[in-house]
């Protein structure tokens, strides 16, 4: 009895997908109108700390003497983000901005909370 109502229910449902098999999609795009301007921002980049992306990689820190930079970025990485034309760098991105708050990037350095990185291994 219990499989002729589950039959019984699962019948109607399989044959209310068969409507969706066999039609047609159409999309029309119309490449002349230019009614509409899209902003570059939409398209920009992020950057995620993985290992030694940021810290070590583009943020060698404000004390560095051997590599140059300037407010502990490294200027090279801004002149080829420059050479790229991204519109805008988002960091931090990817997983890392899960757990971070934008809050916590305020203030003097010394009295910013650590974040430990949960989705990399436990990075900070």
């Amino acid at each position: 009895m219990k499989n002729r109502a589950i039959t019984a229910l699962l019948i109607p449902l399989m044959l209310a997908t068969f409507g969706a098999f066999g039609q047609n999609g159409r999309i029309l795009i119309d490449a002349d109108g230019s009614e509409y301007t899209i902003s570059r921002h939409i398209y920009g980049h992020f950057s995620e700390h993985l290992g030694r992306c940021i810290y070590g990689g583009f943020y060698v820190g404000e004390n560095n003497t051997a590599i140059p930079h300037t407010d502990g970025v490294r200027t090279d990485v801004v002149e080829a983000l420059k050479a790229l034309k991204i519109p805008n760098l988002r960091w931090p991105g990817g997983c890392f901005a899960d757990t971070y708050h934008w809050k916590n990037g305020i203030g003097p350095k010394a009295e910013r909370p650590s974040i430990v990185n949960t989705w990399w291994g436990g990075v900070t």
